[in-house]
Formats: structure tokens, sequence, C-alpha cells
């Protein structure tokens, strides 16, 4: 059975793969017109692949025994007939788990040693070493060795007290939060750290990840994922009991966990599960609604979030309804109303981020290509004026004329030595920018942090140095502003003097704004912060659980930055490039001019055959810009979440 999550995501990734081609088509057809620059190009480039890999990560989260992985069955795996995550009662992943695709990864489960916690390196760190993980290869296309190869990331172990606490799953501080000791004395522990499937499920194809974490003591202790992996998920979905309500732990992973900022409720709907509880044989379907409704209520109410955002569902009856294609059942399982909220709200509103990401860069790319079209239009017209000032004139003014060409030339050239100056400060001005946020100026800030966090006893001072920290960071940011500025006014002044000089139609591109990347600093200041309340003092005693830390906060630092340079290098790349072909312009309308005259000298009907021939140009070039314009606005139109319309590639010829 269709779903309408299913459906919606569909449309999606049909939308990204048509809209990623017809970028690369436009690339081709620009290349072909000699209007595909460094900038543009990398413009293109940065377009197509934001569409083509665009990821939409949903997380599941819940305490113990919430009904969380026969969710996931339910919405996305409901296909296969039968369970795919374990999902039997009582405790089920026991690690976090991330599904997702990756074509150049053949289908299989990959586990990390719960054993890694002991050594300081990050999550993201152990990725980029598969021969540590633990690897079993997957047959889609059989569902019973799929389900059964999944059920290891239930896998547990047993160990001493000691051993646990290493691991981060004892705290003699905090007892009522341990787990229980058996009669040799030893106690549970899941088996992996982390869980990695890949698998080429349709919506995982076409994009989406899933992150299924365990309860609160396996959050809490695993600070890369609490401040990182969670913090990114473009959805939270929180699964409540629908019999029990809001439990104290319950509360406890919601707000340690989950809401780091007003806005971040947008993002998180409430499922209250198990809905089928309440069903019962003595109450009558208006009674069991009232009763679902005063959870709902009740619940909104203690998360502090709109009733609609509270979704009541039963996943195992919505799974049952899909697998024996009962509509009724489907309907009584309340899961097409969640499936809808997350179609409508989660995916809406991504899709909405990425259009206008697209839309923007789109017209960029048009304004740029487009001065490159009137320089050419512009140097057209003029060569025709000036030959046409040559209609009747005898031999000696002719060359006279080819002699003030040859002059213009000159001293077009000797402008060189100006705008190699400027660059020269331009460069300069940008290697300051790199110094604040390359890879040096972010490991010298972390080795500051760590240095405190390894001071002994309890962190008492802790949340001061991560202010500190954070404070430096923010200044950086706020430096590579300032920098930034002095570059654009620089530029500015510049163009308006070649632009005076020369008749350029040069523009700085818009200066790069860092409100967006001091806005992300805070949102990670604030996970991280929450993380560093009374509750995890006893574990940020020990320097390998802070190192855990850093080093996940550092990893989430290294995107900030990195795409914050990316950002400063377009730009600057842009007006490098804008620069650069209007040079280039120039010169080749300097040696057509000098050519035309050649020609007209050896001929006497050469003339009238070269106004014919720019005339002709002018023409191409007419129809070059229409074209671009029709291009750019299909890709614009295009940018609205939904299905565009298939367009023949044959088009762009």
């Amino acid at each position: 059975m269709g779903t309408s999550f299913n459906e919606k995501f569909d449309q999606h990734g049909t939308w990204r793969r048509e809209f990623a081609l017809r970028l690369k088509l436009l690339a081709e057809w620009m290349k072909d017109h000699e209007l595909l620059d460094s900038a543009v190009e990398e413009r293109l480039r940065r377009l197509e692949t934001r569409v083509r890999t665009d990821k939409v990560m949903v997380a599941f989260v819940a305490e113990f025994s919430r009904g969380k992985s026969e969710l996931i069955n339910a919405i996305f795996f409901a296909g296969y007939g039968r369970r795919i995550m374990p999902a039997s009662a009582g405790r089920t992943t026991m690690c976090p788990t991330e599904m997702g695709y990756d074509a150049d990864v053949p289908p299989c489960l990959r586990l990390l040693p719960i054993e890694t916690r002991m050594q300081p390196q990050s999550l993201m760190e152990w990725r980029m070493v598969p021969e540590k993980w633990t690897r079993i290869d997957l047959d889609v296309n059989d569902p019973k060795q799929l389900s059964v190869a999944l059920e290891k990331v239930a896998e547990t172990r047993r160990v001493t007290q000691d051993e646990a606490r290493a691991l981060g799953f004892w705290q003699r501080e905090a007892p009522e939060d341990n787990p229980m000791v058996d009669a040799q004395g030893l106690v549970e522990v899941p088996k992996w750290r982390h869980a990695l499937i890949n698998i080429a499920h349709p919506l995982l194809k076409q994009g989406l990840v899933i992150l299924d974490t365990p309860g609160l003591n396996a959050i809490g202790a695993e600070p890369e994922l609490t401040v990182s992996l969670i913090p990114q998920a473009h959805a939270v979905v929180f699964i409540l009991g629908a019999d029990t309500g809001v439990t104290k732990s319950d509360l406890s992973i919601w707000r340690e966990h989950l809401i780091n900022d007003a806005d971040d409720t947008n993002s998180r709907l409430v499922v209250l599960n198990k809905i089928d509880t309440l069903w019962d044989a003595l109450s009558s379907p208006a009674q069991i609604q009232q009763q679902i409704e005063r959870q709902r209520a009740s619940t909104a109410e203690i998360l502090g979030i709109p009733k609609h955002q509270v979704i009541p569902v039963s996943a195992q009856k919505g799974l049952v309804a899909k697998v024996t294609d009962d509509p009724e059942l489907l309907e009584l399982s309340c899961l097409p109303a969640l499936e809808d909220a997350l179609s409508q709200g989660i995916m809406g509103q991504r899709q909405k981020l990425l259009a206008a990401a697209v839309a923007s860069g789109i017209s960029d790319l048009r304004a740029e290509t487009g001065r490159v079209i009137n320089i050419r239009r512009r140097d057209l017209t003029e060569q025709t004026m000036e030959l046409k000032g040559l209609q009747g004139k005898n031999i000696a003014v002719i060359k006279n004329m080819r002699s003030r060409i040859s002059q213009e030339q000159a001293e077009f050239d000797l402008g060189g030595a100006k705008i190699h100056a400027v660059r020269s400060v331009h460069l300069k001005l940008l290697r300051e920018v790199f110094s604040l946020l390359g890879p040096t100026a972010l490991k010298k800030e972390m080795a500051e942090l760590t240095k405190v966090l390894h001071q002994k006893g309890l962190k008492l001072g802790v949340k001061r140095a991560y202010g500190q920290t954070f404070d430096r960071l923010r200044e950086s940011l706020r430096q590579v502003q300032s920098i930034s500025g002095e570059i654009q006014s620089m530029l500015a002044a510049t163009f308006r003097q070649l632009n005076a000089e020369h008749g350029f139609s040069l523009l700085a591109p818009a200066e790069p704004s860092m409100a967006g990347y001091l806005h992300d600093l805070d949102l990670v200041e604030r996970s991280h912060l929450q993380y560093l309340g009374i509750g995890n003092a006893f574990r940020l005693a020990q320097p390998e659980f802070s190192d855990r830390l850093v080093r996940a906060l550092s990893t989430r630092l290294r995107v900030i930055h990195e795409t914050a340079l990316g950002d400063i290098e377009l730009w600057s790349k842009s007006a490098a490039a804008q620069l650069d072909a209007q040079l280039r312009e120039r010169r080749r309308n300097f040696g057509r001019r000098l050519e035309a005259i050649d020609r007209i000298q050896q001929a006497a009907g050469g003339l009238e055959d070269r106004i014919g021939e720019i005339q002709a140009q002018a023409n191409a070039l007419h129809q070059v810009d229409s074209k671009l314009l029709e291009l750019t606005d299909y890709l614009v139109t295009a940018a609205e979440p939904v299905r565009p319309r298939a367009v023949p590639a044959s088009e762009l010829v």
C-alpha cells in the first residue's frame, strides 16, 4: 500500500533527479556557447551537488519499550510483508542505528564495537576506518535474512561494574539510572556502539536517512549523538506510550536532548503510540476517543507544544493493516495521519528551503552570465558603428583607424598593472579570512578547551569555559564579516573605476553574510551547554568522556567553518571571474576590430561584408540570450516543490 509520506518523498526524489539533470544540461549548453567561466561552473556544480545529494534525516527518539522500532517498520518497511527492524517486547534497539543508502557500498550492516568508547576518536572519525567495524552482508531480496541480520543491533554483553562505568553505562553518583546487577555481579550493556545499515530501499535511495536511537541512558552516554546527530536531524519523531503518557524519563529526554531552542518545536512530532491498548471492549468508540484526546491535550501541555503536533497512533496495528491490506484497520491505527504530518510538515518545509536556495543560485548565475552577454552585445554595437563610420572613407582614414585601435589596446594593457595590484590586496585579505576559519585556528581553540576540561575534579567552571570558547569563535566570524566588508568596498571602488575608464559593466557580487553561521554557532553552543548540566557533571570528570565531547564539538564546528569558507571562496571567485570575463571579452574585441580593419584594407568589398557578419553575430547573440532566459526561467519555476514537467534534452540544442 502506498502512503502519503512515501508518495511525497518519491515526488521529491523525482524532482531532485530531473532538476540535477537539467542543471547538468544547462552547464553543457553554456560551455558550448563560451559562457561557462570558473565561477559560473562552480556555482552550477554546487547547485547540482546540493540537489542531487540532499539528505533528509528523520530521527526517531524514545525511551525503551515505546514501540519506536515498530513505528519505523510500519512507516518505511511494511512493503517487505514482515518486521525488518527488531521490535519484540522489551529492549530492542540497544545502539544508535542509522539507515541510509550509499551506492558505492554493497548492502550491509556495519557495527562498531562498544569498546571503541574507551578510545578518544569521535564517531565521525570511526566512520573513516571501515576495517574497525563488524560487517554483515545483507540480501535485500530476502526479507527473512534481512530481519535476522538486523536483530544484531539488539545484541548485548555482560560486563563488570567497572567496565560498565568506563563505557559510560554506570555512575555510582546516580544509582537510579544504572542497569540491574545480576547474581554474578555483572551488568548488561549494548554490544555495539553504533550501527550503519546500507540498503537500496526506495526512500533511502532518494536521500532519506533514518536515525533510530535507544533510551535515555544510552543517549546520555554518547555525547556525539546528543550534541551532533539529533540536533542536525531535519525532523525528530518523539514516541511516548499512550497508556502511560509522559513519564519522568520521557520528560528528561525531551528537555535535555530534544529542545534547544523555542523554534525547535516546529520540527518535532510527538507520537502517542499503542493507542490500541485503550481500545476497551467495555467503552464506546466515543469514550475511547475522549480518552485519547485527553492524553493528547495533557501531553501537549507538559511538553509545551501545540496539540496538533501530538499524534495518536498504533504502530503495531498500522503495520498489520498494511501487511494484510486492511484499510479499515489502517484508518483506526491513525498511521496515515502521522505520515501526512511527516510529508506535509517535514518534507514540505525541506523542499521549500531547497527550492529557495536553488532559485537564488539560478538568479545569481543568470545575472553573472547576463553581464557577459551584454558586454558582447555592446562590443558588437560599437564595432558596427565604427565600421559604418568608415563607409566612403579613403585608405588613409582606414589606416589611421587601425593605428588608433592599436593605441587603445596598448593603453588597455598598461591598465593591467593596476588590476594586478588590486588582486594582491584582495588575496592578502582573503588569507586573513582563511587564517581565522582554517583548521589550524580551530585546532588551537579545541586544544584550549580540552586543557580546561582536563583539570582534576568536577568541572564546575566547564560552562564558562565553553562560553568563552564560543565567544571567541563568534568574534572570529565577526572579524571575517569585517574583512569581507573591506574587500567588498575595495572591489566596488575598483569596479566603478574600471567601468568608467573602460566601459565595463562590472558589479561586485553580494557580500556573504556570516549571520547564518553565527546562528548555527548559537545552536551548537546551546546543545552543548544543555548537555553540561549537573546530570553529566560526573561523566565530565572523566577525561576520556570530555575528550569525546570536544571531538564531537570539533566535528560540527569544522562543518560550519568549511561551509563559511566555501561561501567566501565562491564570492571571491565570482568577483575575479567577472573581471576576467570582461577583460577577456575586451581583448577579443580589440582583436576582432583589428582583423576587420585588415580585411577592409585588403578587399574593397570587405567593409559591407564585415558589417553583415557583425549583424549576424548580434542576431545569434540575441538568440543565445533568449535561450538563457528560457532555460533559467524553467529552472527557477521547476525549483518550486512540485514535480516538474519532463522537458526533452533536445530543446537545449
